[in-house]
């Protein structure tokens, strides 16, 4: 049942996703989909912790409503490149 309503809120655009922006790699990750806003923010702590451990730097969270086309862009030198694949982290829902 919560896949089918994921399914239908998605379509519509009404998902949560935790995105993360990050300066140092120069990168935007979305992590999700959530049914609800806690879902999201409960999940965040390991996303962060995940991208801590890698290395990542200036770590800027946000929980919001959205319908992401890619799950991380990479900036290069300001210019962006997107791609639909990453790696997957720890606590990363599908």
């Amino acid at each position: 049942m919560k896949e089918f309503l994921i399914d239908g809120f998605g379509l519509l655009g009404l998902n949560f996703w935790v995105e993360i922006v990050t300066e140092n790699p120069s990168c935007t990750y979305y992590f999700g989909p959530f049914l609800t806003d806690k879902e999201a923010q409960n999940a965040k702590g390991g996303y962060i912790e995940d991208l801590e451990g890698e290395g990542a730097q200036g770590i800027v969270v946000k929980v919001k409503r959205c319908k992401p086309t890619n799950l991380t862009i990479f900036n290069d030198l300001g210019k962006q490149i997107e791609t639909q694949s990453m790696t997957t982290l720890s606590g990363q829902a599908f």
